[in-house]
C-alpha cells in the first residue's frame, strides 16, 4: 500500500497540513507504518508536482507559515481508481513465526517463557487496540455507510490482535499437553 494513496484518502476527507497528516497516520492502528515526516513531505511534493493536490500557505502569527494541502479533481480520480483496483491480500510477515520455526532447540521451559512473553505482548496490544477502537480513530463520517465502514475497520484491527492471542494460547495448551504425555509415570 502506498503512502501516497493514504495521503490522498485523508485529503479527500479534509484539507490538511503535513504535520496534521503525520499526526493522523502515527496515531492510528489502521496504517501499516508510522510515516516519517520526510516520507510524508516527499510524497506531498510528488503529489503536488503530479497535480493531485494543491498547496496553500497559511500565515500564522505565533508559528511558521503552514502549508495546507487539498485534493484536486485529478487527485480524487486517482484515489477512486486505486480504490477500484484489485485488492491486495494481507501479508503474513510475522517475525515471531520465524522464531517459533526454530524453537525446537529450546528447552520446554525456554519455549514456554518465549510463548508467555509473546502472549503478554499480545494481551497488551489487544488491550491498546480495543481502547483505540472504543475511543474511535479519527475518521470521516460523512455518511452512515462511511461511519459503518470505519467502525468495522477498527473492529477488524481488534479482532486480528485477539485472533493472534487465541492462537498463541492454543499453541501453549497443546505444548503443555504434549509435555504431560511425555512425562514418565511413577
Amino acid at each position: 500500500m502506498s503512502l501516497q494513496y493514504t495521503i490522498l484518502g485523508l485529503l479527500s476527507w479534509q484539507p490538511l497540513s503535513g504535520y496534521d497528516l503525520k499526526k493522523l497516520i502515527a496515531e492510528s492502528d489502521l496504517y501499516p507504518w508510522a510515516g516519517s515526516s520526510n516520507q510524508i513531505y516527499y510524497s506531498l511534493v510528488q503529489l503536488h508536482n503530479d497535480g493531485l493536490v494543491t498547496m496553500a500557505t497559511h500565515t500564522q502569527t505565533a508559528f511558521p507559515d503552514k502549508k495546507v494541502y487539498t485534493l484536486t479533481t485529478a487527485g480524487k480520480a486517482a484515489l477512486r481508481e486505486w480504490v477500484l483496483s484489485k485488492p491486495e491480500l494481507p501479508e503474513l510477515r510475522n517475525t515471531f513465526l520465524i522464531q517459533l520455526a526454530w524453537a525446537d532447540q529450546l528447552s520446554e521451559r525456554e519455549l514456554s517463557q518465549l510463548l508467555e512473553r509473546y502472549e503478554n505482548q499480545l494481551e497488551d496490544l489487544r488491550h491498546i487496540r480495543a481502547e483505540n477502537a472504543e475511543r474511535g480513530i479519527p475518521a470521516p463520517a460523512r455518511t452512515k455507510r462511511e461511519h459503518f465502514l470505519w467502525h468495522e475497520i477498527a473492529e477488524h484491527i481488534v479482532h486480528c490482535a485477539q485472533s493472534e492471542l487465541d492462537w498463541v494460547r492454543h499453541v501453549r495448551r497443546e505444548l503443555k499437553e504434549m509435555a504431560e504425555e511425555c512425562e514418565p509415570t511413577q
